[in-house]
């Protein structure tokens, strides 16, 4: 009796596999972090009455960066079919509080929410 030869099996050639999407974007962020940080000058203007909302713009920015990286997370994840619809529910109502929260504390601080908003390069604008 001959033995089958079997290939392994391949993803279609139209949509790249999923962590190879995700490294490519960590990989696009990381980049424009690194540019941008190269970009900024070493002087810190430490004017005591607007120390807290450079503190608090540089702070939300991170933390909708992150927010925006998580929502991207989230969606490859559904699209994968990988968490159950109690999951999808529960991160849906984290990220959309945490939006929430962000948007109180950026009024707070005065802050517009293109204040908010970082360049990522070949991803576009964070907002």
């Amino acid at each position: 009796m001959k033995k089958r030869r079997t290939t392994p099996r391949r993803r279609p050639a139209s949509r790249p596999p999923l962590i190879a999407r995700e490294v490519r974007d960590i990989e696009a962020l990381r980049e424009e972090l690194e540019r941008r940080v190269d970009g900024v000058t070493s002087r810190w203007n430490a004017n005591p009455e607007d120390v807290q909302r450079s503190v608090a713009k540089l702070v939300l920015t991170l933390v909708e960066f992150l927010r925006k990286l998580f929502e991207r997370q989230a969606l490859r994840r559904m699209e994968a079919k990988t968490l159950t619809p109690d999951q999808t529910e529960a991160i849906g109502l984290a990220l959309m509080r945490l939006e929430e929260t962000i948007q109180d504390m950026a009024k707070r601080f005065d802050l517009a929410p293109e204040d908010l908003n970082l360049d990522l390069g070949p991803l576009g604008r964070l907002t």
